[in-house]
């Protein structure tokens, strides 16, 4: 090969990578790239604050937040929402008091043109721009009528620039996750089984492999697909669902009884536009060119 052999573009192929680098280089069409460990929320850790939950509880969708987190998070939507049906009250009270004002002057306007209308006889000023044909001119310029200033571009009769409406707000605070209603009778406190591994100087967040299944004590994580089981708040692992609980369907900490809407399924961490197990590979779409 010579030494222009890297450079050299009369090649009958184009090369994937040749192709890829250019593209780089241009910033044109899509880039792709695999997303590492860092970029990933941990299963335990909070929507909100992205932290490993301090009183971890889960809604029924199957989303983890802190306690604290996620109730100052209602109250402050409550409030917001709150303010905006204030706003929105105090502009359909304007709104029915403008209807109203113009209902009245309009009503005036109609009295007032039927009054002259069916008065005996016709002006002076009429009968003088009548002149000697008898019929009233209709050309906005004439007598008096110029300084009316029937023209469209004269500012004090251009249109005028109207507030923007404001919508019904909604009551319902939304899950910032789902987007659907969130209440909170609904959420439900869980418990994570601390790892035993006998290493008691370090704290539960400083370790890698924190938590264990309630039940067959196999260590959690992203890569293990968990539920909590309603009766108890127990976190286990869907293989100890598939394999235990759901033959008897009875919660193997405290005996009780299991339906299948008690077993509810922890969605695993994300950040952004990432989703750990489901989608490990962000996207971004730039122009591209038309042959």
């Amino acid at each position: 090969m010579t030494r222009h052999g890297k450079n050299c573009t009369a090649g009958s192929v184009y090369t994937y990578h040749e192709r890829k680098r250019d593209s780089q280089a241009s910033g044109f069409g899509s880039h792709k790239l695999r997303l590492g460990r860092d970029s990933i929320r941990e299963f335990d850790c909070c929507c909100l604050t992205l932290q490993p939950c301090r009183n971890p509880i889960v809604t029924p969708d199957g989303y983890i937040y802190d306690k604290e987190a996620i109730l100052e998070y209602i109250l402050t939507k409550k409030r917001e929402n709150s303010k905006k049906m204030k706003e929105f009250e105090k502009q359909k009270v304007k709104l029915a008091k403008d209807s109203e004002d113009l209902v009245r002057t309009d009503a005036a306007g109609q009295l007032e043109k039927f009054e002259n209308h069916w008065k005996i006889g016709a002006s002076k000023e009429d009968a003088e721009v009548a002149g000697s044909s008898g019929t009233v001119s209709v050309s906005n310029m004439a007598k008096d009528k110029a300084k009316q200033l029937p023209s469209f571009w004269v500012p004090n009769l251009a249109p005028k620039a109207k507030p923007t409406l404001l919508k019904k707000p909604d009551d319902k605070v939304l899950c910032p996750m789902s987007g659907r209603p969130l209440k909170m009778k609904d959420l439900l406190d869980i418990t994570f089984t601390a790892i035993k591994d006998g290493d008691s100087k370090k704290a539960v967040i400083v370790k890698d492999a924190r938590y264990v299944c309630a039940v067959t004590n196999d260590i959690l994580g992203n890569s293990v697909p968990c539920a909590v089981l309603k009766t108890s708040g127990n976190v286990v692992t869907m293989e100890c669902v598939e394999k235990i609980i759901k033959k008897d369907m009875i919660d193997p900490t405290n005996g009780k009884k299991l339906t299948d809407k008690d077993i509810i399924p922890i969605q695993r961490g994300a950040l952004g536009f990432s989703g750990s197990g489901v989608k490990l590979e962000a996207k971004k779409d730039g122009p591209a060119l038309m042959a």
